[in-house]
């Protein structure tokens, strides 16, 4: 038997269940067109998985194997493929990747593995077989089930590599072509990044656990793992994580919650895809307004803890988990504006990016989703900014222009509406009386 194992969010050769099958073997990866025709040319995620595809055949080299590397539409991959018995690749639930994995399915047999998140999408249901929809309860049975679930590290078995052509980049169109193994070959403009292995990212992480719990959301405080982007593309395991993080006890808990926080968004995402579009609940969705999201976008809001965020997001890739909640908040309930624009933005430049744990986030946000609070679930940036970021080292490493003016008068609106700063734009809303009217709308 052939089988192509397609590599996919498991960037990796070390505790990868796509190697542990053994037999005839044809590793490939796809830059798919679909989905680089829809990015700009100088998208960072772009770089960093060209930069961990690079790695994962050289890795395979080492160990006997290789990875195919195509530019082209799936589709066509798997027809230029047909001579293959089955494909092997780890879950992904989004729509357009369940969609196009039933469409290649009747091309040739299709398995499902494991690897992406720690549960499958039905291990984790009501004693009547339906899905969670209160993170609370999915989290107290998934915390119950993963006491006895094996998440030992999955060893190579042995393998033999199919003869192909592994040398560049093949591209797949009206005919076969032979592309150079670099950026340029797919469209793209390599970006500087500054990227650390996983498990150096791990292992300092481990040394901060204690600190976990109590500070994460502060902004001038580096206690966070930096792993998301790592899960995201499969850099590092899962099990990997889970592993080291068990091995802590206790005093890591608040992290492995936000492990199966990351499992439940793609499990409500599988079992409700409309999600993905549309409200849960409630039928006002925001109010559209150019002008509104051009600001927020530019970070020009003239609240300088969004607007900082927002600098740190188009700047890094990145953005600090408490940040985007009160990014998210301003944006749908004091700007009004529809949660799928915030959630389109946040695609765009996200390094980590995520279907399930962003849309899920927006829709959290904006009230509008599974656990729907709309009237209270309303952030105040300037409270927020007070607690999370006193000294203003967040704001200001992000909005040197605001490096002159003293921390207190950052998080006072008032202040800021009064008073002209150099450089810096007002307030585009008075919180207070913009989070009335979102109030008002819902209710409505």
């Amino acid at each position: 038997m052939k089988r192509i194992l397609w590599f996919r969010r498991d960037l990796r050769v070390e505790d990868n269940p796509l190697l542990s099958l053994g037999g005839e073997v044809l590793p490939i990866f796809i830059f798919d067109e679909n989905i680089l025709k829809e990015l700009p040319k100088n998208d960072k995620r772009v770089s960093f998985i060209f930069c961990h595809v690079t790695k994962l055949k050289s890795d395979l080299q080492k160990i006997g194997l290789d990875l195919k590397i195509f530019y082209s539409k799936p589709e066509a991959v798997f027809d230029y493929l047909k001579g293959c018995d089955e494909v092997v690749a780890c879950g992904d639930y989004d729509s357009y990747a369940k969609e196009r994995d039933l469409h290649l399915s009747h091309k040739l047999h299709f398995r499902y593995l494991n690897d992406t998140y720690i549960f499958k999408p039905n291990e984790v249901l009501k004693d009547d077989g339906t899905p969670y929809l209160v993170f609370t309860p999915f989290y107290k049975k998934a915390r119950a089930i993963l006491d006895k679930k094996n998440i030992d590290k999955v060893e190579i078995a042995h393998n033999v590599l199919v003869n192909e052509d592994y040398e560049g980049i093949t591209k797949i169109g009206s005919e076969i072509t032979k592309l150079a193994l670099d950026m340029q070959s797919i469209g793209f403009v390599a970006q500087e990044l500054d990227i650390v292995n996983p498990h150096v990212k791990l292992e300092n992480f481990k040394k901060n656990i204690n600190n976990y719990k109590e500070m994460r959301d502060f902004l001038d405080e580096d206690v966070g793992s930096h792993l998301s982007v790592d899960l995201r593309f499969g850099t590092i395991s899962t099990r990997a994580v889970l592993r080291d993080m068990l091995a802590c006890q206790s005093v890591a808990e608040a992290f492995i919650r936000q492990l199966i926080f990351r499992d439940f968004y793609a499990y409500l995402l599988f079992h409700i895809p409309t999600l993905e579009t549309k409200n849960y609940k409630y039928c006002f969705n925001g109010i559209e307004d150019n002008e509104k999201y051009e600001r927020f976008c530019s970070a020009t809001t003239g609240v300088p803890i969004v607007d900082a965020g927002v600098r740190e997001l188009l700047q890094t890739g990145e953005m600090h988990n408490r940040v985007r909640m009160v990014a998210a908040s301003f944006f749908t309930k004091d700007l009004l504006l529809p949660w799928q624009w915030g959630e389109r933005f946040f695609a765009l430049y996200l390094l980590d990016y995520d279907k399930a744990s962003n849309v899920l986030s927006w829709q959290w946000s904006a009230g509008t989703g599974v656990d729907p609070q709309p009237y209270f679930r309303v952030f105040n940036p300037y409270l927020q900014s007070k607690k999370f970021d006193k000294e203003a080292r967040y704001i200001k490493k992000w909005l040197p222009e605001l490096l002159h003016v003293e921390p207190r008068y950052l998080h006072d609106e008032m202040c800021l509406l009064k008073n002209e700063l150099k450089n810096y734009p007002k307030p585009m809303v008075e919180h207070k009386e913009a989070s009335k009217r979102a109030v008002m709308l819902f209710k409505n």
